[in-house]
């Protein structure tokens, strides 16, 4: 297999497209709404819980620029939210690059746009363990899948896409957004990369070290015959 070696991208990218899929909600209606300020015609992606609270936000607004992931990719989610956001489209949206021909073709046949920022924190694992008697169902249940791969998909496509991990990084993203008329710089986007490939490893991290102290004891303890 061959790899595609990049030459060419945008120093600066306009954000129109927004994927937004958080469990950490806080900070979120400034990041929404000073969003929209920047760039009235942006479109925001979202799911569930996250869908929902920006629907709250947005009121009326949102009927013109919020849209559900599910009518997006076409897919409706699954009982309990099992699966989201793992689908085709969804990554094409964010792996593909723009001075690509045969991406861009890929974008038109199958009617996806691209992701320019893709807004994500994960399931609070580290939460759950931290309580008394949690049992190893209740960790493994906020073990998150899409939320990491959809993050080092967009850390990984630095080059076009900003890979949003942390709330505390809204007002520094949102500022330079609006100096450089709605659009964000290589040198952030590398930023952001760098944050959210450390985010997922230390989220898998947590993960292997509290299943390498479980017994089987403590596994079997959930599922009796």
């Amino acid at each position: 297999m061959s790899i595609n070696v990049v030459t060419r991208i945008d120093p600066l990218v306009e954000v129109r497209n927004v994927l937004i899929s958080v469990s950490d909600k806080s900070k979120l209606d400034q990041l929404v709404t000073r969003l929209l300020e920047i760039n009235p015609k942006m479109t925001l992606y979202s799911t569930g819980g996250t869908y929902n609270a920006i629907r709250e936000i947005l009121g009326k607004q949102a009927d013109t620029c919020l849209k559900q992931v599910s009518d997006y990719t076409g897919q409706p989610e699954t009982q309990g939210g099992l699966v989201k956001t793992l689908d085709f489209k969804i990554y094409l949206s964010i792996l593909t690059e723009t001075f690509n021909a045969d991406h861009q073709g890929d974008l038109v046949r199958t009617g996806a746009v691209p992701f320019d920022m893709v807004v994500v924190n994960l399931y609070p694992f580290k939460q759950t363990i931290s309580k008394p008697d949690v049992t190893v169902e209740q960790a493994r249940g906020n073990i998150d899948i899409g939320g990491p791969c959809m993050i080092r998909a967009s850390a990984k496509n630095f080059i076009r896409v900003a890979s949003v991990v942390d709330p505390a990084d809204y007002d520094a993203i949102l500022s330079e957004m609006r100096e450089e008329r709605g659009r964000i710089s290589l040198e952030l986007r590398f930023r952001l990369a760098q944050k959210a490939f450390k985010h997922t490893a230390d989220y898998d991290r947590m993960i292997a070290e509290y299943l390498n102290i479980q017994t089987i004891s403590n596994v079997n303890g959930c599922y009796p015959s």
